[in-house]
């Protein structure tokens, strides 16, 4: 039992580092408001968002934070 939990632990701190680090390398949300609001919205980055970087990163972010809960949540029973 203590290896198992050693071993969760290890990916749980992997897991932490690894969505700081997205959450930092993702863009502001005020980058994208001063082209809303002028009109420019419409772009291929606007229109294209999933495929792009901030798209992906988005994304991984979100797998990040859904494997933070379950680990949490599976060190707390263990």
């Amino acid at each position: 039992m203590t290896a198992l939990k050693i071993v969760v632990m290890v990916i749980y701190a992997v897991v932490c580092i690894a969505l700081t680090v997205i959450v930092l390398m993702q863009e502001g949300k005020q980058a994208g408001l001063t082209g809303s609001i002028s009109g420019a919205a419409d772009t291929y980055w606007g229109k294209n968002k999933g495929r792009s970087m901030e798209g992906a990163l988005e994304k991984i972010t979100k797998f990040l934070a859904i494997g933070f809960i379950i680990l949490s949540l599976v060190l707390n029973i263990i």
